[in-house]
C-alpha cells in the first residue's frame, strides 16, 4: 500500500522570471506526482503536490535548489488538502 501525501509549498527568493514554475512542473510529472503551481503577487511562488511520500519529499528537495537561474531563500511546507488529476499552472494569485 502506498502512502499519499499532500503537501503545500511557499516558495520565496529569486524565483518569478527564471522559469521556476515549469522546473517545478517538470519535475513533478517526471516523478508522477499530481497538482499545481503558481506564481504570488508577492513574489514568491506556490504549489501544492501530492504523491507517494518519497516522491513529494524528493521534490521539495529539488524545490530547495531550484533550477540554475534562481535563488531559493525559503520554503515553507505545511500540510494540504485536496484530490488532483495531472499536474498544472496555475494564473498568478
Amino acid at each position: 500500500m502506498t502512502i499519499v501525501k499532500t503537501a503545500h509549498l511557499r516558495i520565496r527568493g529569486r524565483v518569478q522570471g527564471v522559469g521556476f514554475r515549469f522546473f517545478v512542473q517538470r519535475e513533478a510529472r517526471e516523478r508522477a506526482l499530481s497538482g499545481w503551481v503558481r506564481n504570488r503577487r508577492d513574489g514568491s511562488v506556490e504549489a501544492v503536490i501530492q504523491g507517494p511520500v518519497e516522491a513529494v519529499d524528493a521534490l521539495v528537495e529539488a524545490v530547495r535548489r531550484g533550477p540554475p537561474s534562481a535563488r531559493v531563500t525559503d520554503v515553507q511546507v505545511s500540510a494540504a488538502e485536496g484530490s488532483f488529476g495531472g499536474f498544472e499552472l496555475r494564473a498568478t494569485e
